[in-house]
């Protein structure tokens, strides 16, 4: 049964013993406040996100989100741990091979079960990864009702299939833990994938949890978005103490960049940066970094940093040397104002959705690039060669959160959407030979509000005035040097 609210959140374990595989509060107080589970977002609120799905999943249910394993480039070099993001929005849990279950006994959302199967404590092996929260920790810190080491996860689980008749799962190869994998990749005798054998012998019904989470995940809440704010804010920062410098080459802005985003207080980059000079930028998702830039050209930045699992996501361009040319600044400004006018759409009561300020944003740039010299341009050219990608995106625990949440949907207050215009002009005859070989991308976070919105990276300077004014001095606000408290806000 769901553990009352008196008793969320911890045990009483002495902080000098406790032990735990991420940050809590009795550890790392200056990364989590008391009440919280991960940065900014209570035990409370995970709570509730798992009594909103358990509302909406069918009684006499289970659903099983399972986490991802630690992934390895070779024998003993390990990548980044990266958690399923339904896993961590419904646990706050940031450790590898675990899998989380969701037991609705019943047509009572207050009867849910939350079972945590995840790597029991091992001495040997913390000796050398460190320390893991445990079969006991996932109980006493997550609040889990029920736990279990993740070695028994294949008859832990065979015994709820037992006294239930559906079953929420999504198969993403991206996104099961190596256990839980082992399981539902068996084969039977007759070369079926095991999970469905026994789904269909036991008249099992399979549903997708995404299609409960999706829209969750969607609309943020205000703790959220507060972690939202942060992260745009710090990387926005980073921008601009940027502008002050002029870089020699790809690598050394990316490692500025990267250097910033994380002293300012991010935990880490939000995604690959891309830092295109010249004519790299023709390529949308260039990430190579690895030119000199040139004083007379364009680079194209497109990095943030993550807070608490939360991302940020900016692209701004400028001028190598801080100063626009003439033809750089026409280009520019025609881009950004299209920005404007996409950014002016993003309420609920506009009614709108991203494929609509999508199609929009086409027609403003074909006029915008006529008026600068683009003659007889057609909105078909636009998207084939000039502006080849879509106009944004939602964001939140995923840079692209929420892929099948539908882009027709209209604007709901809570999203948070990007509006990212970008215009790319090839190397070739059939464009004004002034702008070839350009290519600007301006990218904001936005937060969609009933009748305003909120740009969650605005300090991240992108008037004209205003990135040639910081490139000329070559110092920024006094403010933009401080690393933010995450309680700041």
């Amino acid at each position: 049964m769901l553990k009352s609210l008196a008793l969320l959140r911890i045990s009483s374990r002495r902080y000098a013993t406790l032990r735990a595989g991420q940050p809590l509060h009795e550890t790392r107080p200056h990364l989590i406040k008391a009440g919280d589970i991960t940065p900014g977002i209570s035990a409370k609120e995970y709570f509730n996100r798992r009594l909103r799905v358990a509302e909406h999943m069918e009684p006499q249910s289970i659903a099983v989100i399972a986490g991802q394993p630690t992934k390895f480039a070779t024998e003993s070099v390990f990548y980044y741990f990266q958690q399923n993001n339904d896993l961590f929005y419904l646990t706050g849990w940031n450790e590898p091979n675990s899998v989380c279950i969701l037991e609705k006994p019943s047509a009572d959302p207050s009867s849910l079960v939350f079972h945590m199967i995840v790597q029991p404590s091992d001495p040997a092996k913390e000796l050398w990864e460190g320390d893991r929260t445990g079969v006991q920790g996932a109980m006493d810190i997550f609040n889990a009702d029920i736990t279990e080491s993740i070695a028994k996860l294949s008859p832990h689980l065979e015994g709820l299939l037992n006294h239930y008749k559906t079953v929420y799962y999504d198969f993403d190869e991206t996104q099961k833990s190596s256990s839980f994998s082992k399981i539902i990749g068996k084969k039977d005798q007759a070369g079926r994938n095991a999970l469905g054998s026994i789904l269909r012998e036991r008249r099992i019904s399979l549903l997708s949890l995404k299609s409960i989470t999706a829209p969750m995940r969607a609309i943020k809440s205000n703790a959220e978005l507060k972690m939202m704010r942060l992260a745009g804010k710090i990387s926005g920062r980073a921008y601009n103490q940027a502008y002050a410098r002029h870089f020699k080459s790809e690598k050394g802005l990316q490692a500025f960049l990267e250097y910033r985003f994380v002293s300012g207080g991010c935990d880490r980059n939000s995604y690959i940066p891309v830092v295109a000079g010249g004519e790299n930028a023709l390529c949308i998702h260039y990430t190579r970094n690895d030119n000199l830039l040139k004083g007379n050209e364009f680079v194209l930045v497109d990095a943030a940093g993550s807070l608490g699992g939360y991302c940020a996501d900016i692209s701004r361009t400028w001028p190598v040397d801080g100063k626009f040319s003439p033809e750089q600044a026409d280009l520019y400004e025609a881009l950004l104002n299209v920005q404007r006018k996409c950014i002016a759409e993003c309420t609920e009561d506009a009614n709108v959705s991203v494929n609509d300020l999508h199609y929009k944003s086409v027609t403003w740039l074909t006029q915008e690039l006529r008026n600068i010299g683009f003659n007889e341009l057609t909105e078909w050219e636009v998207m084939k060669y000039l502006y080849p990608h879509y106009l944004g995106h939602n964001l939140g625990l995923d840079v692209h959160d929420v892929p099948t949440y539908s882009r027709t949907a209209k604007f709901r207050k809570g999203q948070v959407i990007t509006m990212e215009p970008g215009v790319y002009v090839p190397n070739d005859t059939k464009w004004p030979k002034a702008f070839r070989g350009m290519g600007i991308r301006i990218e904001d976070d936005i937060a969609i509000g009933k009748d305003t919105n909120v740009i969650f990276t605005v300090e991240a300077a992108k008037e004209i005035a205003d990135i040639e004014s910081i490139a000329k001095s070559g110092v920024t606000t006094k403010l933009e040097d401080e690393v933010i408290d995450v309680y700041s806000l």
